[in-house]
């Protein structure tokens, strides 16, 4: 991999999914690798006694693969004496979270600390170096989700975690490897993080421009008028502000139900996940059959240029509805469909996503952890409308204005992807012996004695 050498000699590790290890490597279980591995409580919230102390308390929404400095929360000396399932954990500890949205992430407690239930704690290592043990752990995170019991949510016990068995090299060697992963990774972040800064800045430059075309035109000669609305100013004279219901023929919601896939269908079930950022994605989609179909589109089928809305989960994404394939709307989707003779499609589509449109959307979803809109609500989502043929002129300067930009964004999302695979890659065949970078550690440490 990427120019790494393999180390000389492999044998069986007796894993059946892992295959060989190097042959001087040691498979052990975690709970041998440990002095202590144990977990937390939650002290009552309602009595005052045990909060605002001094000591730190980890709940897992502080795992975020990094050194935990500080917590939201601190507990008091009487919640650790009242409390037995509350220990302190020394700094240099791992933590990993066992069950709900955060299960499998991790931490490193950079000061002592207590945790709460949620949380697994890995403490006092003996033959394991703590932070090739970290990334051992990040690596198989996928799986141990998967393999994870439980019903709604996920979980992980202690007793799963102990008994992993995890193969290791000698305890210099594990400590070179997390050192040479330290590098590594922060190379390949820092890479990332420029590519995110440029993508964030390519988005703003696209965002920018929809806005100044779709609330100013193309021609800045025309004579203007205040469009009412103080973060806006002005519009061009002519153009007129209406409520989508005003503009569209027909918005059709569609029956709170999803029709049966079939995985030998021809005909797109749209969901909501299939909605994002002005584009229809077709990347898991799922597909029903004819007669499904017929029956899903009696009140009205999509046809090629209608405009698809989501008003839930997430709400107030839109996309052109394709020429192909075939489609009908699976549940919380509505269709939009207009006069095309009169209102351009793609001009539509670029309002509700800019302007006064954006801003209407974006105060329905304000302090709402699931955004959900009625009928109503958009059936008054307001839109600026210029004349026909401007709104055409308008959405083919655009178009073309837009590609370089889509263009751009597509590489730069393409390379962070890249680099992400590539850093999963190199801490996977880092961890399980696949290359050997011990010799890449020397040069390291030269560099840096430097």
């Amino acid at each position: 991999m990427g120019g790494y050498l393999s180390y000389t000699e492999y044998k069986e590790s007796g894993i059946e999914w892992l295959g060989e290890i190097p042959k001087h490597w040691e498979v052990w279980k975690a709970t041998h690798g440990f002095k202590r591995i144990g977990s937390g409580t939650t002290p009552k919230s309602d009595n005052p006694l045990y909060y605002d102390g001094e000591t730190p308390w980890v709940t897992t929404s502080e795992l975020r693969e990094t050194v935990i400095t500080d917590t939201s929360q601190k507990i008091t000396r009487e919640a650790l004496e009242e409390y037995s399932a509350l220990k302190l954990y020394q700094k240099g500890s791992l933590a990993i979270a066992m069950y709900g949205a955060t299960i499998g992430r991790l931490g490193i407690l950079g000061i002592d600390a207590a945790v709460n239930q949620a949380c697994c704690v890995f403490a006092e290592p003996s033959i394991f170096d703590t932070k090739f043990f970290y990334y051992w752990l990040w690596m198989r995170r996928p799986i141990l989700i998967s393999l994870s019991t439980g019903g709604g949510q996920p979980n992980l016990s202690q007793d799963d975690l102990k008994q992993l068995r995890i193969p290791i090299p000698p305890l210099e060697e594990q400590r070179s490897i997390a050192h040479f992963l330290d590098y590594k990774t922060a190379q390949i972040d820092a890479l990332i993080t420029k590519k995110e800064t440029l993508l964030k800045k390519l988005t703003e430059k696209r965002t920018a421009l929809i806005s100044q075309a779709v609330t100013k035109g193309c021609d800045l000669t025309v004579p203007m008028k205040d469009s009412g609305i103080d973060w806006l100013g002005e519009i061009p004279a002519h153009w007129k502000i209406k409520r989508l219901k005003f503009v569209v023929d027909e918005i059709i919601d569609t029956p709170h139900k999803t029709a049966p896939y079939d995985d030998n269908g021809e005909f797109l079930v749209v969901r909501t996940t299939n909605v994002k950022n002005g584009r229809l994605l077709l990347d898991g989609a799922k597909f029903t059959d004819e007669k499904t179909y017929r029956e899903w589109t009696s009140r009205a089928i999509p046809a090629p240029g209608d405009i698809l809305f989501t008003r839930e989960a997430p709400a107030g994404e839109a996309c052109l509805v394709p020429i192909a394939p075939k489609s009908c709307l699976g549940q919380r989707m509505v269709l939009f469909k207009f006069n095309h003779k009169k209102y351009d499609g793609y001009f539509l589509l670029q309002s509700i996503y800019s302007g006064i449109a954006d801003e209407f959307i974006k105060s329905l979803s304000l302090g709402s952890t699931v955004s959900h809109f009625n009928m109503s609500d958009i059936g008054s989502i307001p839109l600026i409308v210029p004349p026909y043929e401007e709104q055409k002129r308008i959405s083919f300067l655009l178009s073309e204005q837009l590609s370089f930009y889509d263009d751009q964004i597509e590489k730069v999302e393409l390379g962070i992807k890249h680099l992400k695979e590539y850093r999963t890659a190199l801490i996977t065949n880092a961890v399980i012996g696949k290359i050997d970078v011990r010799d890449v550690i020397l040069e390291l440490e030269s560099l840096e004695a430097a």
